[in-house]
């Protein structure tokens, strides 16, 4: 993640007040898979009931466009290197995992939105969690912007396959916890896990850390994570 960005931020806290383990993955060193560089996510978390995700969180606005003439859509877009990103984290954590485009919308003051899950007020903000798996984004994905390289879901294809973040984070799975995913051997298992993936990632690639080899990170690019969210 990137501390920078609020609406990032702002997640994080909602994923504390939510009293879920989480990692937020560090965006300053991009990962990359072989020689390619490799776009991050932004959190790895672990639901109560044994949801696994892989979290690339996407900040809009609602209505978006300016305030002398509002859009008033659930805006979907992503770049293509955020397909890419998370496709490629999905390879290497492996099925369990599951990853999720996180639609968080900034709503704003002359907008009144019935009471509904996952909307949450953060200071003088209130947000809006609307989360797609990735298998299914892929499916029914449009090019937007051929110039920006993005993508982004028919509006009434997204009506019908998002849904609230807490769905996939308390609802979807109902796996009795263990002793092991309880606590601070959770923490602790979700640490070692992202730690192989990320040492995995910039020292050889996904077959490597499958294969049980933690290769070193010295190859690491250094380079700062882009804006994703930049013009559509």
């Amino acid at each position: 993640m990137d501390r920078s960005n609020p609406y990032e931020s702002a997640f994080e806290v909602f994923l504390q007040e939510q009293g879920l383990c989480y990692v937020a993955v560090d965006e300053t060193r991009r990962a990359t898979l072989g020689d390619v560089p490799v776009k991050n996510l932004d959190f790895i978390v672990l639901g109560p009931s044994g949801a696994k995700l892989l979290v690339d969180v996407k900040g809009r606005q609602f209505p978006g466009g300016p305030p002398n003439k509002p859009r008033y859509v659930w805006e979907s877009w992503a770049t293509r290197d955020d397909v890419d990103g998370l496709t490629h984290w999905q390879s290497l954590f492996g099925a369990d995992y599951v990853p999720l485009f996180v639609f968080m919308y900034r709503v704003m003051p002359t907008v009144t939105l019935n009471e509904t899950p996952d909307l949450w007020r953060h200071k003088n903000d209130l947000y809006l969690f609307r989360a797609v798996p990735l298998d299914d984004y892929r499916q029914h994905m449009r090019v937007r912007s051929p110039k920006w390289g993005t993508v982004g879901l028919p509006k009434g294809i997204f009506e019908q396959i998002a849904r609230p973040f807490r769905y996939f984070s308390h609802e979807r799975f109902v796996a009795a916890a263990s002793e092991e995913s309880d606590g601070p051997d959770q923490v602790r298992h979700l640490s070692e896990v992202t730690r192989a993936a990320l040492q995995a990632f910039v020292g050889g690639g996904a077959s490597a850390w499958r294969g049980g080899t933690r290769a070193g990170s010295e190859r690491g690019t250094g380079a700062g994570e882009p804006d994703a969210d930049g013009p559509p």
